[in-house]
């Protein structure tokens, strides 16, 4: 390669922004395909950023009430997701919900009532980091409920979501799929990587021994609180940033805020990427 076709380290000194480092790799011709699959990938983040900032102002004035709900397997990337839905917004009006396990009094209550709590007041968007679905996935298949509870918990649910549907309140639930594969290569990353080494417990790895269990009790889950009023989303997120991306997309789209269409970016997600549970199924 000619010294003309190089990047020089006075070109790249010279730079302020990404946009610029893409255009310098461009003229001088460079095959630097994993710089620019990232370049692009940050300038979409920040235009979906941007997107979402407006929504937020547009929920605020309409006194809108919503709930992201976000589930899945350990490790499919829902804390990831949430940061950068979160990273610009206006924390006061911005919630994120990611409570412990209940303590002795709570789980003397009605088990919705915990969750009722941490319901968006009007002009609020709350974002859940696993949610009341954790009686319909990881407690049966960790043995943390009752058969009885169990099946409860599957009959309540739709009344509970649909009460909240007619009183105004929006849920987008969102399930993160990963493979059991791709699980375990991040399981390997987290114990490797000393500042998220607290994200691995033994939960996790009972997560893939007992990967089949998680499969059918997801399944019952899906076929019994997939509903037309509050539907399931299902995300492929084995590609984490292309999946954030995704997400984004999709609840920008479900929303017609003010400057909605003076983006340059795409707000419509790809629906081989974001489909609904029924589809998925079929």
């Amino acid at each position: 390669m000619s010294k003309d076709k190089k990047l020089q380290i006075e070109d790249v000194e010279k730079l302020q922004t990404r946009a610029e480092l893409k255009a310098l790799i461009k003229e001088k011709g460079v095959s630097f395909q994993k710089v620019e699959k990232t370049l692009s990938y940050y300038q979409e983040l920040r235009d979906l950023q941007i997107e979402l900032v407006k929504l937020q102002r547009w929920i605020v004035k309409e006194k809108k009430r919503v709930v992201v709900v976000f589930e899945g397997r350990d490790a499919a990337g829902k804390g990831g997701n949430i940061r950068r839905f979160m990273e610009h917004l206006n924390p006061r009006s911005t919630r994120l919900v990611a409570l412990a396990k209940p303590t002795s009094v709570e789980k003397g209550q009605w088990y919705f009532q915990r969750y009722i709590k941490e319901l968006p007041n009007p002009g609020e968007i709350v974002f859940f980091d696993r949610s009341w679905y954790n009686r319909a996935v990881v407690e049966p298949v960790m043995g943390f409920c009752e058969d009885e509870e169990y099946k409860n918990f599957l009959m309540q649910v739709p009344e509970f979501e649909h009460m909240l549907y007619e009183d105004g309140v929006v849920i987008i639930k969102f399930w993160l799929s990963i493979s059991k594969e791709e699980q375990l290569k991040r399981f390997d990353a987290r114990k490797e990587n000393p500042l998220k080494r607290w994200k691995f417990s033994p939960v996790d790895k009972k997560g893939q021994e007992l990967w089949d269990s998680y499969s059918f009790y997801k399944e019952e889950m899906f076929a019994k609180t997939h509903t037309k009023y509050s539907p399931w989303l299902l995300v492929k997120t084995n590609k984490k940033k292309l999946a954030r991306l995704e997400c984004m997309r999709y609840v920008l789209s479900q929303f017609d805020y003010c400057d909605k269409k003076s983006t340059d970016s795409s707000i419509l997600p790809d629906p081989n990427i974001v489909m609904r549970y029924y589809r998925s199924a079929h």
